[in-house]
């Protein structure tokens, strides 16, 4: 504890100066120019953080590439596609209360240009694609319509030729080799199915079968007429495809697309008519109008649809003999009652070729046979080998 001297003399407290407003004034500027200072130094470190405008821009934007894809199918239909066309049908209405008649579209297909000759361009398309038609219409690739005149067609075999002035034509397709086939071999179909909204359409699958059979019931009265020869695929044939082109690889036509297996349990079958059969059908329709084929005079049925005990008792076949055609019905005057050729009888072989079906058999009588040739038989008859010879004629003859 300190000693207090009252008579020693004491120091006055010092008074604490007061401060201006100049002085605060100076205080706050300074504080402001550290401020500034500090935020200079930092900016440039906090901008380079930030996306700029042009960055923000390139993070939006979407990198496109174009690329030349470039195949053996898109090669096939690069060469094919403009000489597939589209065929509509016009017939004559009759109106009901006025019976004035006028014409409308009846339906629309597709067709095939495959020659040009003499200022023509002749179309292959299907039988019923044109049949009960008053006069015809073609589109060609460029949506040109070109009125067509009918050449010539034949019911059994579905097919039909049409001729149009050939301006503004320049592609035609080659026939390829339709024998030639091989099941698992890719194939193009071309054509415009559900109408010409669809003009062109391309669907692509595989051979799925050759050589098919399929029952033809020709006049819709539940019996079967015929059976055509045709080919099977899975690539997508829908209404409006029909007469359009089946191609290969090569891009040549080997089918003619004709119809579709369109149960509703049934997916995946598109059928057409192999080319190597169409072809001397499309020659006999340019060059007559129709196909005059010859003729034996017989109906038939193939041996496999026999039943075992008919083949036996009824047939006499000898054991190894499993395939061939039966005779059913003979014509009168017809080349196989002159040879005479007799019901039950069973085919086995024709000009030395064997006969499995009816169709070995119609294949061999239309595309090896003319009207007027001889054409040597072999039968089974109750059990013997019998040979016979018949002169064939002309089927509308009989």
């Amino acid at each position: 504890m300190g000693y207090y001297n009252p008579y020693e003399p004491q120091e006055e407290p010092k008074k604490e100066k007061k401060r201006g407003l100049p002085g605060y004034f100076l205080s706050a500027l300074a504080g402001v120019m550290v401020g500034a200072l500090l935020v200079w130094f930092l900016i440039p470190s906090v901008v380079t953080n930030l996306p700029s405008a042009k960055t923000a821009k390139n993070a939006t934007e979407t990198k496109q590439l174009s690329v030349d894809i470039t195949t053996d199918v898109t090669s096939a239909v690069e060469k094919a596609s403009a000489a597939v066309v589209g065929v509509t049908n016009i017939q004559s209405v009759t109106n009901f209360w006025s019976r004035s008649q006028s014409t409308q579209e009846a339906g629309t297909g597709s067709g095939v240009i495959y020659k040009k000759e003499g200022g023509k361009a002749f179309v292959i398309t299907n039988y019923h694609v044109i049949e009960g038609a008053k006069s015809l219409e073609v589109t060609l690739v460029d949506g040109t319509k070109v009125p067509a005149n009918l050449v010539g067609s034949d019911i059994w075999t579905d097919l039909a030729v049409l001729e149009i002035d050939d301006t503004g034509v320049d592609t035609v397709l080659e026939f390829g080799d339709s024998d030639a086939l091989k099941q698992g071999e890719t194939v193009i179909a071309i054509g415009n199915p559900l109408g010409l909204d669809f003009y062109g359409s391309v669907t692509t699958g595989v051979v799925s079968g050759k050589d098919r059979a399929i029952p033809v019931d020709l006049n819709q009265d539940g019996v079967e007429d015929w059976q055509a020869e045709v080919l099977q695929t899975d690539a997508a044939i829908n209404p409006g495809n029909s007469g359009g082109a089946l191609i290969n690889l090569a891009g040549q036509l080997i089918g003619i697309n004709s119809m579709k297996i369109s149960e509703a349990t049934v997916e995946g079958i598109g059928l057409a008519i192999p080319i190597n059969s169409a072809i001397p059908v499309i020659e006999d329709l340019e060059v007559n109008g129709q196909v005059n084929r010859p003729s034996m005079g017989i109906t038939m049925i193939d041996l496999t649809n026999v039943p075992a005990v008919h083949q036996r008792d009824t047939l006499k076949l000898p054991a190894e003999v499993t395939t061939g055609v039966v005779v059913d019905q003979i014509v009168e005057n017809s080349p196989a009652a002159l040879a005479e050729m007799k019901t039950y009888d069973v085919i086995v072989e024709m000009d030395g070729q064997k006969i499995e079906n009816s169709i070995d058999l119609r294949k061999h009588l239309y595309n090896e046979k003319e009207i007027g040739d001889e054409l040597k038989v072999k039968v089974y008859r109750q059990g013997e080998l019998v040979e016979l010879t018949l002169t064939l004629k002309e089927t509308t003859k009989l």
